[in-house]
C-alpha cells in the first residue's frame, strides 16, 4: 500500500489522495468510509466526496452488501488509472530521493576536496540509510556508525555494527557526519569536545 507523506512541507495533493483511495480499494474493496478516512486522515464527509467523484468518473462502482453497506470495487478504467497514477507517483518519489542524495553529496564535497575520506556517521536512522546510498560508488569510506541509543548498540545496520559514540575517541577517522536531521544541534554540541581533542571535522546536513 502506498504511504501518504503528510508533513509541514510535503502534503498530499488531491491526486495523491485519489490514488491512495484507489490503491486501498484495490487491496480491499470491503473497506468502509470510516476505515478509508482513518487511513487517509480525512473526515467521513471528504471521503464520501471522493468516492462520489470516483463513481461519477466511472473509476469505481458501488456494490451493495446489504441494505446498509456497500463494497467499492474498481472498474477496469479505475484499475488502469490506478496503475498509471502509481507509476507517476513512483517516478516523482524517485526523483525526490535522487535530489536528496545529490544534496547530501554537495554537503560532503568540501571534505572530499581536503582528502578527508574516512568518516563516521552519527545516527543510525532513515537519514543514515539515505546517506549510505549516496556514498555508494564514492571515494568516502564509512569506518563506523554510532548512535546514542543503547538499544541499537551491537545491532547490524545496513551491514555495519552500530557502536557507542565513545568509539570516536580512538577510531581512525577524519570527520563525523551527523545523520539525524531532527537532532543536528544536540549532536553537534555533544561532538564538540572530541572534535577539539582529535581535530575531527563535524558535518551537519
Amino acid at each position: 500500500m502506498m504511504l501518504l507523506a503528510d508533513g509541514k512541507y510535503i502534503r498530499p495533493s488531491k491526486e495523491t489522495r485519489v490514488l491512495a483511495i484507489l490503491d486501498s480499494l484495490a487491496q480491499d474493496s470491503g473497506l468502509s468510509q470510516f476505515e478509508l478516512g482513518r487511513r487517509l486522515k480525512l473526515s467521513g464527509a471528504r471521503v464520501n466526496q471522493y468516492l462520489k467523484l470516483l463513481q461519477e468518473q466511472e473509476l469505481i462502482e458501488y456494490r451493495p452488501v446489504n441494505g446498509k453497506s456497500y463494497r467499492y470495487v474498481l472498474t477496469s478504467g479505475g484499475e488502469k488509472s490506478r496503475r498509471k497514477m502509481f507509476s507517476d507517483y513512483s517516478s516523482e518519489t524517485i526523483r525526490l530521493y535522487t535530489n536528496i542524495k545529490d544534496f547530501i553529496l554537495s554537503k560532503l564535497r568540501s571534505l572530499e576536496r581536503r582528502g578527508s575520506k574516512r568518516i563516521v556517521l552519527f545516527g543510525a536512522s532513515e537519514t543514515c540509510e539515505v546517506v549510505l546510498s549516496a556514498l555508494r560508488d564514492t571515494a568516502f569510506q564509512v569506518v563506523a556508525i554510532v548512535d546514542n541509543d543503547v538499544d541499537k548498540h551491537g545491532a547490524l545496520f545496513n551491514g555495519y555494527v552500530v557502536s557507542s559514540p565513545v568509539v570516536l575517541e580512538h577510531v581512525d577517522c577524519q570527520a563525523v557526519v551527523i545523520t539525524s536531521f531532527g537532532r543536528q544541534d544536540e549532536i553537534f554540541q555533544q561532538l564538540q569536545p572530541v572534535s577539539a581533542r582529535r581535530g575531527l571535522e563535524i558535518v551537519r546536513l
